[in-house]
């Protein structure tokens, strides 16, 4: 009010001085200027900036000189200098890279991160190791600063214990799910595992044991041995494996160390056949970064399965390959998927931070009232300071979806990508072949896992397929998995030596010893077993008597034997003391004869019966007949006449008492033959 009545006056006295008008005029509306510059600079607090900072720093941790590290650091390279020429994201600001090496040491690497936090980064891409990012993770949960792993797969860091640790790339439980897939489609029960004794040793292969009693397998052996491990070490460690019965060898490890596992067992003679050997993606890792083809270590894998993180084909990810080499002079290696995942890694960030800022969202940090009270230390904690936004921003980079160099980036509620898959390879020649995917929506297949993602699930056994595979040694046909130890005694298997039938079970002059239909069943048993089982066969008898079976079976109920084969009889007594196998034969009444093929002939209804047992017949016919004949020859005027009539006539009523007496043995009655007598003039008459 007091600048409006200011302004009357002054245009009041303008009127009679017009050479003071304009004066007058500059200084009003500087006053009123000065005034809506007061207010603004008062209500500036309380109204967000919708200026983009110039620049924006976000760092790296990783081991540089490793096999991962070799092919994240310029591809994160690339993926910055691709967003900063980008001019439809992070429009105006700039996207800085601070670089820190970890040295695959955990002390180092938390120190690299407490540097790294200092210089008030807003995100952090890596650690490629599991043991660091367990220790890093406390450190970015305090100061509320996003850690984007692309090398980390241990499953057990839980989004619920470090809420701003983002996992890149696949969890290694996805690894594991499909390992024990195989397992069970090449019909193995049990696997031995060697892995390397830390965090991302143990719990990948923690996964493994869940993974494999879903399938009713398990880990029959855990072989670990310590990071950074001696060859003699590892010798030692593979001469123990090598005396189990398994021999399916899952190698869950280092890439940077884990080929010397397989020189020292090709030493050892375990690349030969019969065996199985699944590697986990640090393999894949470690051959694709080289560049040229290495013959003599190509030959120590020769069989060997391994999984690789699949990436499916786009324009994009050909684009980057053709200019892999350009990206730095002294890697021409081809990259591998975890140089895809960092260079992803970058983009995510970038979207994230696009969207932050447009938001209205502030670059500003704020101390820590926790670390201001540790200014007494020599280490300068204070300088640690809490990323304002760290929480939108997390908030953001998890709600971000778009397709990179390793396909569709985007996270379920678990905080894992969507649409987990995996490569079948197997090692033969010069290099890999793949025989098939592996994909959390449907298991095994020969068909790239997102032509099956439009179709409904399907997990069932028939639909498992993967093309043939070469195993160790050159064999194309599937390995049982499974050998008897060197150090094993054979199964000994009690036979009784018969004396009668010795169909069933006979001494043999020929191996194994014995023979006969019992011998043929089990050995024909032992044939579908997925292993091996050496045996000795013991003969219980002299051979001259039929041994007591109870004693047979006693024998083995007290351990002398492991095993009894023959025709012994199931009975209630028995099944008390040891367990028998479902019974492969009913006899009943029957009886077990040698079927012989004989010509026809018209004496054929002789056979039934032996020519003693017709005389014996013939003599009860005679007898039957002459004691008849006696008692009804006074009496009965039938059996008077001449020879031959009384002769005929007994003939006669001897055969009907016969057949009379067999119908009524067959309608099952019991007591005197159905015919009835009837008696006239003290004379016997016969009725039918």
């Amino acid at each position: 009010m007091e600048v409006a009545l200011r302004a009357n006056r002054s245009f009041l006295f303008m009127r009679r001085t017009p050479c003071l008008l304009l004066g007058t005029c500059l200084w009003l509306v500087m006053g009123i200027l000065a005034d809506a510059a007061g207010n603004s600079s008062s209500n500036s607090s309380s109204l967000p900036s919708l200026s983009r900072p110039s620049a924006v720093t976000i760092g790296s941790l990783f081991t540089q000189d490793s096999v991962i590290g070799r092919a994240a650091r310029p591809a994160i390279k690339a993926a910055i200098d691709d967003v900063n020429k980008d001019s439809s994201i992070l429009a105006g600001t700039e996207l800085k890279l601070l670089e820190y090496d970890t040295n695959c040491s955990g002390f180092l690497g938390t120190v690299e991160a407490l540097q790294l936090m200092e210089n008030d980064v807003v995100v952090a891409i890596g650690p490629q190791s599991s043991g660091i990012a367990h220790v890093i993770s406390h450190v970015v949960n305090e100061l509320h600063v996003p850690l984007l792993s692309f090398g980390a797969t241990d499953p057990n860091l839980s989004p619920l214990q470090y809420p701003y640790f983002i996992r890149t790339t696949q969890s290694d439980s996805f690894q594991m799910y499909a390992i024990a897939d195989l397992v069970e489609h090449y019909e193995w029960r049990e696997v031995v595992a060697i892995f390397v004794d830390d965090d991302y040793g143990r719990g990948g292969v923690s996964v493994l044991g869940d993974a494999l009693a879903n399938k009713r397998s398990k880990i029959s052996y855990k072989a670990p041995f310590t990071p950074g491990a001696s060859e003699s070490a590892i010798k030692e460690l593979l001469v123990g494996v090598n005396n189990l019965e398994s021999r399916v060898y899952v190698v869950h490890v280092n890439p940077d160390t884990g080929l010397q596992i397989f020189s020292i067992a090709n030493s050892l003679g375990m690349m030969a056949g019969s065996y199985v050997w699944i590697a986990t993606d640090w393999l894949p890792s470690a051959l694709d970064l080289s560049d040229t083809v290495d013959t003599e270590r190509m030959n120590l894998l020769q069989g060997v399965i391994a999984l690789r993180h699949y990436t499916p084909d786009s324009s994009t990810k050909k684009s980057f390959l053709s200019r892999w080499k350009s990206l730095k002079s002294e890697t021409t290696a081809t990259p591998n998927s975890y140089a895809l995942y960092a260079y992803d890694s970058v983009w995510l960030a970038a979207r994230a931070l696009d969207t932050f800022l447009s938001e209205g969202g502030n670059i500003s940090f704020s101390d820590d009232a926790k670390l201001v009270g540790l200014n007494r230390s020599a280490l300068s904690f204070s300088t640690l300071r809490v990323f304002d936004g760290g929480t939108r921003l997390l908030q953001l980079l998890l709600t971000t979806n778009f397709t990179g160099l390793s396909g569709e980036i985007q996270f379920n509620p678990e905080r894992d990508l969507i649409h987990p898959a995996l490569d079948v390879l197997n090692i033969g020649g010069t290099g890999s072949r793949r025989i098939g995917y592996w994909s959390n929506y449907s298991g095994l297949s020969v068909v790239p896992p997102e032509t099956l993602y439009d179709k409904p699930p399907n997990r069932s056994a028939s639909s498992q397929t993967l093309y043939s595979a070469i195993w160790p040694g050159e064999m194309t046909l599937k390995p049982r998995g499974w050998v008897f130890p060197n150090n094993g005694k054979p199964l000994q298997i009690v036979v009784p030596n018969r004396v009668s039938y010795k169909q069933f079970v006979a001494k043999d002059k020929n191996p194994p010893g014995v023979k006969g239909f019992c011998i043929d069943i089990f050995e024909a048993a032992l044939t579908l077993l997925p292993y091996p089982v050496p045996h000795v066969y013991i003969l219980l008898g002299d051979g001259k008597s039929n041994p007591t079976y109870n004693d047979l079976v006693y024998a083995v109920a007290e351990e002398k034997f492991d095993a009894a084969v023959g025709d012994i009889a199931i009975v209630t007594n028995r099944t008390k003391v040891v367990d028998f196998t479902q019974p492969y034969m009913e006899s009943g009444l029957l009886v077990v004869v040698p079927v012989k093929k004989e010509k026809s002939s018209p004496w054929a209804f002789l056979k039934p019966f032996s020519l003693p047992m017709w005389c014996v017949t013939g003599a009860f016919f005679l007898s039957v007949g002459a004691v008849v004949w006696i008692l009804e020859h006074r009496l009965n005027p039938e059996f008077r006449g001449s020879p031959r009539q009384q002769l005929i006539t007994v003939f006669w009523l001897v055969c009907l008492i016969h057949l009379k007496r067999e119908h009524c043995e067959h309608l099952g009655t019991v007591g005197v033959d159905h015919m009835a007598l009837r008696g006239t003039d003290n004379q016997l008459k016969l009725h039918g």
